[in-house]
C-alpha cells in the first residue's frame, strides 16, 4: 500500500488546505473466461478447452497483472469453480490472500454460467450483494468497502462493482436483448435513487456505440446513475481499423473447436464508471489513461493474437491469452482517496449534506447547534467567483436550494461560518 502525505494548498481568493491521509490504487481486470465449466457447450470440452490447460494459463496473467479485483464472465456458477480459481490460480507460490464473493444469480437451471469477483483481501470486503434478473441472463452487484486504516472510525471508501453479460449476436432482436437487459440494470439503479460509485464491467457484446444498450447506459437521462466510458471514444468499433486498439475479441483467427474465428476486430469486453468515480466525487476516481485490453498492440486487426509478435506483452503472457480465451482482459486502476480537509478535522460539529451531481438546483443541508452567519460561495475549477452570499442558519437543521445554472463542468463550492472555520467540496454538473 502507498501511504501518502500531502499538504496542498488551493488558492481562489481564499486559501484551504488539505491532507491526503491515505493515497491507494485498485487494479481491476475484467475477463471472459470462455466456458470455465464442465457443462460446455458444442466444441467446448475437455480436448477443447481443458480447464487443467486453462488454470495453467490464467494464472501465467494473473502472475503477471496483479489485479485487486478481478471480474469474470462465463464461469460455471457453482461454488467448485470458483474454488478452483482461488486455489490453483490465485492463492499460490506463497500468496494467500485472494478470496470472492458468494455467487448472487438467477437459479434457473438453464443458466449454466455466470459472473464472478475475487478480491484482495488486505484491501477489501464484502458489505453487501445483489443481482438484476434478465430473460438472457443477469447482472451481479457487490458494494465493497476498503479496508481503510481510518475504518474503526468509519473513515472508508465504497464501490459497487456491478459484472455483466449481454446477449451475444449481431441481428436487430438481439441488440434489443441486450437493450431490455441495460434497461432491467438502470431501473434498479434508479430504484435504489442514489449517486454512488460504480462500475459496470463484462462482456457487452456491442458493435458500435449507436447500439441502444450503450446509449441508455452513457446518455441516460438521469445523471445520478449515467455510467461514462473511460476512453471516451463513440464510434463504430466493429471491423473498424480506426479502433484496433480498442478491441477484445477474437485471439483466434481460424476456427478452432471452442474458440471463436475472426481475428481481433470486436470491442466486446468494457469497464465503465459512475459520474461519482470520474469526476472522483466520492473517495474513488478512474485514472482513465490505465484502461487497456491486455496484449492489444494495434498490430493484430482481423489476425489472431500470436500470427506475430506482440510488442504489448512477453510472449509467454500473448501466448497465455491465445490458449486461454477468444476474448482479452480489459484493465484500469482506480485511486482510493479517504482525504479530509483540516476545516473538516476541525469542524466536527457540522453536519452537511450536498446533493451531488448538481442539477439546475444546488441542494444543501446544514446541521448546526446554533445560530450563526454562513458564506456560500461556488468557484470554477479555475478559481473564479462566480457566486457570493450570507445566509443566516438557525440552530439545527437548515436547507437552502440555490440557482444552479451554470453548464456542466466541475465547480467548487466553500462554506464558511463566522469563525472562519470553512469547507471546501467539488462539484460536478452533467
Amino acid at each position: 500500500m502507498k501511504i501518502a502525505i500531502k499538504i496542498l494548498l488551493l488558492t481562489i481568493g481564499v486559501s484551504a488546505f488539505f491532507i491526503d491521509l491515505r493515497a491507494d490504487t485498485i487494479t481491476h481486470m475484467q475477463y471472459n473466461l470462455l466456458y470455465y465449466t464442465n457443462n460446455g457447450v458444442e466444441g467446448c470440452n475437455e480436448m477443447t478447452n481443458n480447464l487443467d490447460a486453462k488454470d495453467a494459463n490464467l494464472k501465467k496473467i494473473v502472475k503477471y497483472v496483479q489485479p485487486d479485483v478481478l471480474t469474470v464472465n462465463e464461469i460455471g456458477k457453482e461454488s467448485s469453480y470458483a474454488d478452483r480459481i482461488l486455489y490453483t490460480v490465485l492463492n499460490t507460490d506463497g500468496v494467500n490472500y485472494y478470496g470472492y464473493c458468494p455467487v448472487v444469480s438467477n437459479p434457473s437451471s438453464y443458466i449454466t454460467i455466470g459472473n464472478r469477483l475475487f478480491y484482495d483481501t488486505r484491501k477489501l470486503a464484502l458489505k453487501s450483494s445483489f443481482y438484476v434478473p434478465t430473460s438472457v441472463g443477469y447482472f451481479n452487484a457487490y458494494r465493497m468497502y476498503y479496508r481503510s486504516e481510518g475504518l474503526s472510525h468509519g473513515d472508508t471508501a465504497f464501490i459497487t462493482f456491478i459484472v455483466c453479460h449481454l446477449k451475444a449476436g449481431s441481428y436487430d432482436d438481439n441488440e434489443e436483448a441486450r437493450y431490455t437487459q441495460v434497461q432491467a440494470l438502470m431501473n434498479r439503479l434508479e430504484s435504489i435513487g442514489v449517486a454512488d460509485n460504480y462500475v459496470l464491467s463484462g462482456d457487452m457484446n456491442l458493435y458500435t456505440a449507436e447500439e441502444a444498450a450503450y446509449q441508455h447506459l452513457i446518455h441516460n437521462n438521469n445523471s445520478m446513475i449515467r455510467f461514462f466510458d473511460p476512453l471516451d471514444q463513440e464510434g463504430a468499433w466493429g471491423s473498424n481499423y480506426n479502433y484496433r486498439f480498442l478491441h477484445t475479441q477474437s485471439t483466434h483467427n481460424n476456427g478452432a473447436d471452442c474458440f471463436s474465428s475472426g481475428g481481433m476486430d470486436d470491442r466486446f469486453d468494457l469497464i465503465l464508471v459512475s459520474g461519482n468515480i470520474y469526476y472522483n466525487l466520492n473517495k474513488v476516481q478512474s485514472l482513465n489513461e490505465t484502461y487497456h485490453a491486455l496484449g492489444q498492440d494495434g498490430n493484430h486487426f482481423n489476425s489472431s493474437l500470436i500470427e506475430s509478435s506482440n510488442s504489448a506483452v512477453p510472449a509467454n503472457i500473448a501466448t497465455a491469452l491465445y490458449n486461454m480465451s477468444d476474448h482479452l482482459p480489459v484493465i484500469m486502476q482506480y485511486e482510493i482517496d479517504a482525504s479530509l480537509s483540516l476545516a473538516d478535522l476541525e469542524l466536527p460539529k457540522w453536519n452537511i449534506f450536498v446533493e451531488n451531481p448538481v442539477s439546475d438546483r444546488l441542494q444543501i443541508s446544514i446541521d448546526n447547534p446554533q445560530n450563526d452567519i454562513f458564506t456560500i460561495e461556488i468557484f470554477s475549477i479555475e478559481g473564479r467567483l462566480l457566486y457570493h452570499s450570507n445566509q443566516s442558519f438557525q440552530s439545527g437543521k437548515n436547507n437552502i436550494s440555490l440557482n444552479f445554472t451554470f453548464t456542466p463542468s466541475v465547480y467548487l463550492l466553500k462554506i464558511s461560518d463566522s469563525q472562519h472555520h470553512s469547507i471546501l467540496k467539488k462539484l460536478v454538473k452533467f
